[in-house]
């Protein structure tokens, strides 16, 4: 139960951590925005608490020291800087490797931990350093041992006595080692001071009533007065705690003056009995009757009720499930679909009609239940986008570089193993948008442009795929040397007449690079090889427009899931394959007569076009005859019209993707397979694979 615990901390301590490195880059550009800084502070309130609860005291402790100079900055005691967030987004990264290190990540950087803390303590302002006179290094060194107490609040009263200053006392060093201990809320009671010709100077007339959060116990701030003990009046009271801390709104106002002492309960009711409430102040001045006051109780009562009861149900909409088993949850519900499938097939074959409505009953629930398994599994894209983010404003500070990125289409949901391996090929597209595509400030102000470039990444539902666009306002790509390059390579002819688009995908050759230097971002070529295979890998395809001297639009189109897809059934012989039903354009027949007329160039003529097919018999060795009558099974890729011969369309098909084994991982033209309803395999077709490889035997003959 406690591993259990601990488990689910960790996994909203990361989302906090997401959501502090998001906050604190929208603090960034807008550093006077309170409720950006209380986004701040309460992810890491929350991380800090929760940490010290489930036994992670060195986050806590660590988080504490960082929460503590923001809440200057909440007070308004400090402003932010782009040093302040520096170091903060730094923190925030060791939190994160603290989170790794309980899981064997690694050993916790003590060294760096105790460096922030005084790096963080030097933007404190010289008077909110007063009264802490721990140095930072001990206090973090002994923060883990002192951790150990839930939160709790305290109503604490300080009052000295008037001759404390002749001791050699200074109150407000006692305050200010007291609000290290938590967040706290100082008021001083100022009413005692008399009149100037009265005063005293060396009299103290001023006590303090302080609200303190702290897990350090009650004798911790015992501590903190114990040198004056003698010289005061203190009082601590608990006011709230762990098991307090749902019961609905606070104390009134009265309540805790009471309780205070400030009132006594008399003089509170005798207040109160002057004080009449708003319907009868109404009924009173005649501007309403008292049916009407009592009509309009019943309204505020009954809406309040139903907002009650809709806050418990919203409370219980919403749980938290591990990847894990939704992961086995999809995994069942592919394995009922190929039930389903073989149920299908059986009850047809047997002719029993009967049979054939369970049949389809189950069939309908099996879809039903797909559907709501995978919707489960759905994400909004926004939480990879918030890390691209960073990753722009770290790599534009490294380059010297001023870039900012905008987004769009954060709430486009795409299933979860999708959005983990788009981050990549995201990643890289990025980087080359930073590097090779803005320009410096100098070089932009020089063409007329804005100094600060800007890249915007933008997703959008399209069909049953989702269209995500990196767009850049940089250099755009040089037509020219891409072509010289490709030509010197061999991966054109230097005669050939390419349109834009052929010439800007050679960029996704291997090893093709334009780059005068290697910086330490690109330039050596391995990356955009290795974008096109990952975004091949999740069935999705890859556009690149650009016009030079305005910018750079890089979209890729990438299926919502890679779990279960519609597909179409094929078959050779007795062997049957399975193409993905989103890039299947059409099939057209293909009899023998057009095999003989094409003259071994395999081109058919599809309406006065000339599409170039694939015989899948002869590219995988299958032995026979094939039949009078084929089929040609036409694709669209990245607009190539590419057409895959086979012996018969059997119809579409629900596929449920079973990887392959070790032993097939390095088969070209598969990418993957899946069980059928008889029993039988089909190979999932790697059409992206396979047209590389017939242009691949193009250009080699």
């Amino acid at each position: 139960m406690i591993d259990s615990h601990r488990q689910a901390f960790k996994e909203e301590a990361y989302e906090l951590l997401s959501e502090l490195e998001t906050s604190l880059l929208a603090l960034e550009e807008t550093p006077d925005d309170l409720e950006t800084i209380g986004r701040v502070f309460r992810a890491m309130h929350t991380i800090k608490g929760s940490g010290a609860m489930f036994g992670f005291e060195e986050i806590a402790a660590f988080t504490h020291e960082v929460e503590t100079v923001f809440d200057l900055v909440r007070n308004g005691k400090l402003a932010v800087t782009r040093d302040l967030i520096n170091l903060t987004l730094a923190a925030r990264d060791l939190i994160k490797g603290m989170l790794d290190a309980s899981d064997g990540g690694g050993p916790i950087d003590d060294v760096t931990a105790v460096a922030l803390v005084s790096e963080l303590k030097k933007l404190v302002p010289r008077e909110d350093q007063e009264g802490g006179t721990t140095p930072v290094e001990e206090k973090v060194a002994d923060a883990p041992q002192a951790v150990v107490q839930k939160y709790a609040t305290y109503r604490i009263r300080f009052k000295p006595a008037a001759e404390i200053f002749m001791n050699g006392t200074n109150p407000l060093n006692l305050i200010a080692e007291l609000s290290q201990l938590g967040s706290h809320k100082t008021v001083a009671q100022i009413g005692k001071i008399p009149s100037l010709n009265d005063l005293q100077p060396e009299l103290c007339y001023v006590l303090w009533d302080i609200i303190l959060t702290t897990n350090r116990g009650k004798d911790a701030i015992e501590d903190v007065f114990i040198f004056v003990a003698d010289d005061c009046e203190l009082s601590i009271e608990l006011i709230d705690d762990a098991e307090q801390a749902s019961e609905g709104d606070y104390k009134k106002l009265g309540e805790i003056l009471v309780e205070k002492g400030d009132i006594s309960r008399a003089e509170m009711d005798e207040i109160l009995s002057l004080q009449k409430r708003f319907g009868e102040l109404a009924v009173a001045a005649g501007k309403v009757s008292p049916e009407g006051v009592q009509a309009a109780l019943a309204e505020q009562q009954h809406v309040k009720e139903v907002r009650q009861e809709r806050q418990a149900q919203e409370a219980m909409t919403s749980i938290r499930v591990p990847a894990d088993k939704l992961d086995l949850l999809v995994n069942l519900v592919g394995e009922l679909v190929t039930v389903q499938a073989r149920l299908t097939q059986t009850a047809t074959s047997r002719k029993d009609a009967e049979l054939v409505n369970i049949a389809e009953e189950v069939e309908r629930l099996s879809a039903e239940l797909r559907d709501n398994a995978l919707n489960i599994r759905m994400l909004p894209i926004g939480t990879t986008f918030s890390k691209f983010k960073r990753l722009v404003r770290d790599l534009s500070n490294e380059l010297g570089k001023e870039i900012e990125m905008t987004t769009d289409g954060a709430e486009t949901e795409l299933d979860k193993t999708v959005i983990e391996r788009l981050n990549d090929p995201l990643v890289h597209l990025i980087r080359n948008s930073i590097d090779h595509g803005i320009e410096y400030p100098d070089e932009r102000a020089a063409a007329g442009k804005q100094r600060r470039g800007t890249v915007h990444l933008a997703a959008v539902h399209s069909g049953d795929s989702v269209l995500i666009s990196i767009k850049d306002d940089g250099a755009g790509l040089d037509r020219e040397a891409i072509r010289t390059k490709a030509v010197e390579r061999g991966l054109i002819q230097s005669t050939a007449e390419l349109p834009d688009k052929e010439i800007f995908a050679q960029i996704f050759a291997p090893g093709f690079s334009t780059a005068k230097k290697v910086t330490s971002v690109s330039g050596r070529g391995v990356g955009m090889d290795v974008v096109k295979r990952a975004i091949d890998a999740l069935r999705g395809t890859i556009d690149i427009s650009s016009q030079r001297g305005v910018g750079t639009t890089i979209t890729v189109r990438i299926p919502l899931t890679l779990a279960i897809i519609e597909s179409l059934l094929v078959k050779i012989r007795e062997d049957c394959f399975v193409i993905p039903l989103s890039i299947v354009s059409e099939c057209v027949e293909l009899t023998r007569e057009q095999v003989v007329e094409s003259h071994g160039r395999n081109l058919a003529n599809v309406r006065g076009h000339l599409v170039p097919y694939v015989p899948l018999r002869e590219r995988f060795a299958i032995s026979g005859e094939p039949p009078a009558i084929q089929q040609i099974v036409i694709t669209d890729m990245d607009g190539y019209r590419v057409g895959f011969v086979v012996d018969h369309v059997i119809g579409e098909h629900q596929t449920v993707i079973k990887s392959l084994g070790r032993a097939y991982k390095n088969v070209d033209a598969v990418s993957g397979a899946t069980i059928l309803g008889d029993g039988n395999v089909a190979l999932i077709l790697d059409i992206p694979q396979l047209m590389r490889g017939v242009e691949l035997a193009e250009k080699v003959a």
